[in-house]
């Protein structure tokens, strides 16, 4: 069987940048997911975010999530549940503006370690959009440029904890989506797994590893490379030991960036002939998106080729 693609990012500054870079191209356009180890965030912090995370959901949200258990009578279900996930999440908002003073119930070391962590996140993010750009033979920026649209990109993060569940046949933690944004950036839980991909017509799991920042292509990005690169259907299995920490962070375009084919990659495939996928508002999308996300992406790609026709053509400035 394949080996799910693990990447030493160090290794960009040695002899060895060429084939790292062949492994990133590789799994970006065979997988739509990998893992990077030595990423350069540092472990002593992603051990702090770790402790307050399982700390704030042993303290805020575990009563929370057995009541809503317990009312909604889940325990009891004898057959498989098709429209509730077993998690708990909260979400936070980082730009363009952050809420992150705004969300109850969390501790000021845990609010300024949270903080810390997504410009480190966001760092590595724009860092990864350049070695994008590089594989596909894209200007240095492009995709950074893409995203910004008037305000900048859109960065925010969704902690979750997947509880034990009593019934794991019978409900997905998250059940099985595609990403509608960027790029994102996960730290798992290094002893509870649950995340699968599907390949090729079977789940994968991606393995859980100590300090490591889990990598996935989201929507945008498979438009935006007309198809080179794409987003995989994944999801997490419920489990019947263990609580599994999640904390996935997504940077996406700007809400009105206008997203379509790289032109620069559609010369290669005879200019606008050659476009597989449509041109949209990224905010229009997301809106689509916010019904239909459980469902396939190929529909909601159709759909937003009928908006074309109110989207200013040419190419977007990149100056």
């Amino acid at each position: 069987m394949e080996k799910f693609p693990v990447i030493n990012l160090e290794k960009l500054n040695g002899e060895e940048r060429g084939v790292t870079m062949e492994m990133i191209k590789d799994a970006c356009e065979n997988w739509g997911f990998f893992e990077l180890v030595n990423h350069g965030i540092s472990h002593e912090l992603m051990d702090t975010v770790e402790r307050l995370t399982k700390g704030h959901y042993k303290e805020c949200m575990e009563r929370k999530f057995k009541e809503m258990v317990a009312s909604k009578g889940l325990e009891a279900v004898q057959s498989e549940i098709g429209d509730i996930d077993w998690e708990s999440t909260f979400f936070l908002r980082h730009l363009p503006v952050s809420n992150i003073s705004e969300v109850p119930d969390l501790k000021e070391d845990y609010r300024k370690v949270m903080r810390e962590f997504a410009l480190e996140i966001e760092k590595l993010a724009e860092q990864l959009l350049d070695l994008l750009c590089e594989n596909l033979g894209l200007e240095k920026g492009y995709l950074k440029k893409v995203f910004y649209g008037s305000k900048g990109p859109t960065f925010g993060t969704k902690v979750s904890n997947y509880p034990p569940c009593p019934k794991p046949e019978l409900f997905k933690g998250l059940r099985p989506h595609t990403d509608a944004g960027g790029i994102i950036l996960l730290f798992q839980d290094d002893k509870v797994g649950g995340l699968q991909l599907l390949k090729d017509g079977k789940w994968i799991d991606v393995p859980p590893l100590k300090h490591s920042i889990v990598i996935n292509l989201g929507d945008q990005l498979e438009v935006i490379t007309n198809g080179k690169y794409k987003s995989v259907e994944h999801r997490v299995i419920a489990q019947a030991d263990g609580n599994r920490m999640s904390i996935a962070s997504f940077y996406n375009p700007g809400s009105d960036a206008v997203i379509c084919p790289a032109p620069a990659l559609l010369k290669e495939e005879a200019g606008e002939e050659g476009q597989a996928y449509p041109k949209f508002v990224f905010e229009d999308y997301m809106k689509l998106y916010a019904r239909l996300k459980f469902q396939a992406k190929e529909p909601r790609f159709e759909a937003m080729k009928a908006t074309e026709s109110t989207i200013a053509r040419g190419p977007i400035a990149t100056a």
